[in-house]
């Protein structure tokens, strides 16, 4: 199946998600593509980003299949992991992941943390998978970047320099975007 759709997945907390970091900038690229469309909504439970009600809410409202590539951001990535378990994607770009809660009561509560990541199943339903990680991220400890990168035999593009990628534009990842939907 040919990709067709993106859907960005943000992290939590983002707000209005259109006018945050790089995921309004990034869907005006994507809706640019010839036959692709991007999809960025305001996600339900914001703060807390319950996977009971987000991957639902993938599925059915998003409609995330094998013809989408989920970009997911922070928590938006943990998503997009938990659902890859579950759901064949085209692939998954995953931007600030991480494994574990962060000893953080709010991300213990999301649920995506209660049990072992199935790198297995991931690598199994995602044709693709593309991580962004950057040694300077003030949130995340380089070593559960890493581990998911291991884990999922990810297509790692490491920076040393880009934090918790939080800028208002991000065309390193236009150029992966590109490169999936041209299919090289």
């Amino acid at each position: 199946m040919p990709l067709t759709k993106a859907v960005i997945v943000p992290g939590n907390g983002a707000g209005d998600v259109e006018r945050c970091n790089w995921y309004g900038w990034a869907k005006k690229q994507i809706n640019k593509i010839p036959e692709m469309t991007c999809l960025l909504e305001n996600m339900p439970d914001p703060v807390t980003a319950r996977e009971s009600i987000w991957l639902p809410y993938m599925e059915d409202e998003l409609q995330c299949d094998v013809e989408t590539v989920i970009i997911g951001h922070s928590s938006g990535a943990a998503a997009a992991m938990r659902y890859a378990e579950t759901h064949k994607v085209f692939g998954i770009i995953l931007v600030g992941a991480y494994t574990s809660d962060l000893e953080d009561e709010n991300e213990r509560e999301s649920g995506y943390f209660n049990r072992p990541w199935e790198w297995e199943k991931i690598k199994g339903n995602a044709g693709h998978i593309v991580q962004f990680g950057s040694t300077d991220d003030p949130f995340l400890p380089w070593d559960e970047q890493e581990a998911v990168a291991k884990g999922l035999k990810a297509d790692l593009r490491k920076y040393t320099d880009k934090g918790h990628f939080q800028n208002t534009q991000f065309p390193e990842l236009m150029n992966v975007v590109h490169k999936l939907r041209a299919g090289t």
